[in-house]
Parts: structure tokens; C-alpha cells; sequence
């Protein structure tokens, strides 16, 4: 399945190849202080294609991950997971006549209670995530 989004300001494109057409929801402090509130992606592995990369910055979060936006209008763009090359859309960036599911979310542990989802979906805390990844190595 294919797609495509730009920011804000149309000064970056993406084209990309969706992993799958599972949506996760992640509840990290990291996601919640850069959006607002959760981030809801979309796995697009390593097929994103970038119009204008000048256009993009790339900020290291932590050892393993990049956070990128558009530099002119600060549209959120993707997370990146470094070791994976993995590449994680927020999915209303993307245009698309795909059908969606909202399967997972992760670090449930750090999600506030003032919102909730009605989902009812694959849950993992933080610890489980990273003890996921680390078993994939």
C-alpha cells in the first residue's frame, strides 16, 4: 500500500510504502511533550521517500531515535527509529483511501487519565516495548 503527505506549508513531501495498515498509539512523555498529546503512526519501515530533506530537520530524542519536521512550518513529520531504520508517520499527515485499523499502543504505563480510547487494542508499557526490541536484535 502507498501514500503520500506534506506539511503545512508544502515545502516537504513524503511518499511512502506502508509496513502494514495497523495504527499504534503511543503514550511516551517524549511523544506527548512533541505533539501534544499521544502520537498516532503508521509503520512505514524504510520506504519513505522525502521531496526536500533541506527542508527537514532532524532532532536526536534519544540514542536510538530522530524526531523530524519541517524546518519553514514545524509540521511533525516522523519519528525514525535509528537501529531499524524505521521509519513512523503520524497518520493524519497522510492522504490516503487505505483502510486503517487502530490496533496497538505502547507505554500505556505513561498514558495520563484524563483521555482514553475506546479501541479496545494491544496494550504494552514501556518496559515490555523495550523488552520487545531488545528480543528482536
Amino acid at each position: 500500500m502507498k501514500g503520500h503527505g506534506k506539511c503545512m506549508c508544502g515545502s516537504v513531501a513524503l511518499e511512502v510504502e506502508y509496513a502494514s495498515s495497523e495504527v499504534a498509539a503511543c503514550h511516551c512523555s517524549m511523544c506527548r511533550n512533541w505533539g501534544g498529546g499521544p502520537m498516532l503512526a503508521i509503520d512505514c519501515a524504510d520506504s519513505v521517500k522525502i521531496s526536500d530533506e533541506s527542508s527537514v530537520t532532524r532532532y536526536a530524542s534519544s540514542e536510538w531515535a530522530e524526531r523530524g519536521f519541517c524546518s519553514k512550518c514545524g509540521t511533525h513529520l516522523f519519528y525514525f527509529l535509528k537501529p531499524a531504520n524505521q521509519y513512523h508517520l503520524p497518520i493524519g499527515l497522510l492522504q490516503t483511501d487505505n483502510k486503517f485499523t487502530f490496533t496497538h499502543q505502547i507505554f500505556i504505563d505513561e498514558k495520563p487519565e484524563y483521555y482514553e480510547f475506546k479501541n479496545e487494542t494491544h496494550n504494552m508499557t514501556g518496559a515490555e516495548v523495550f523488552a520487545y526490541f531488545e528480543a528482536e536484535d
